[in-house]
């Protein structure tokens, strides 16, 4: 046997995330079914395993989060910081994913299939995000390092300070945040476009999608800017 369900209406997630902590890969378990979350926190948190995870149902706070190793699919909607501070695997979330979805990620690709809410991106630190709706405003604020692929639109303050991570939009942009600026798209953007879109399972054409990237004006700070950007 190398595929195990959890019913979290009778079993409680400690067990859960205690068994893909320690005993998944010793027992040759590949594939974890969590029936019934019922928007439960912290499911799937800091799994380290190669183990695929399917969350069928509506996931709370910050599920999969810290993900080091395995993919985890999510067949609902996700809560506050999915796939937060991910380090390298895959995040799916076949709904919707409320405020802060990959924040601060060093690695791995996180999708989500419908919007996002405020903030989706912030801090990002080299990890991939494809949105296959829109993003709430704020998104990529002070992202560092990584890429993000918004298929729908971005809401207000876009990319704010945001320093070497680069977005690309195909839809409308509401408002650029302070040092962000759309930039011609070049042959490796969409070769990266094209990489990410179907890796993520999406048929876009990358041409249609615009290059948001930073101005590089805040990386010193300016006494004599009078702190207008």
């Amino acid at each position: 046997m190398d595929s195990m369900n959890f019913d979290l209406a009778v079993t409680p997630l400690r067990d859960l995330n205690r068994f893909l902590h320690k005993e998944a890969v010793a027992q040759g378990i590949k594939q974890v079914t969590v029936l019934h979350p019922d928007g439960a926190h912290n499911i799937a948190v800091g799994l380290n395993a190669p183990v695929a995870v399917d969350i069928e149902g509506h996931a709370g706070y910050y599920a999969a989060g810290m993900l080091k190793h395995g993919e985890v699919t999510i067949h609902g909607n996700a809560g506050t910081g999915v796939a937060e501070n991910m380090m390298s695997g895959k995040v799916h979330v076949k709904g919707f994913a409320s405020v802060s979805a990959g924040a601060s990620a060093h690695g791995g690709l996180l999708v989500v299939d419908g919007d996002t809410s405020l903030r989706c991106g912030i801090s990002l630190k080299g990890g991939d995000i494809v949105v296959g709706g829109s993003v709430g405003s704020f998104s990529g604020f002070m992202a560092q390092a990584g890429r993000m692929v918004i298929c729908g639109n971005a809401g207000d303050a876009l990319g704010d300070s945001l320093y070497e991570a680069v977005i690309y939009v195909r839809g409308k942009i509401k408002s650029l945040g302070a040092d962000a600026r759309i930039e011609d798209m070049t042959e490796s953007d969409y070769q990266a476009v094209g990489e990410l879109l179907a890796a993520a399972g999406y048929t876009y054409d990358p041409h249609e999608f615009k290059r948001v990237a930073s101005a590089k004006s805040l990386y010193h700070w300016n006494a004599d800017a009078n702190q207008e950007y």
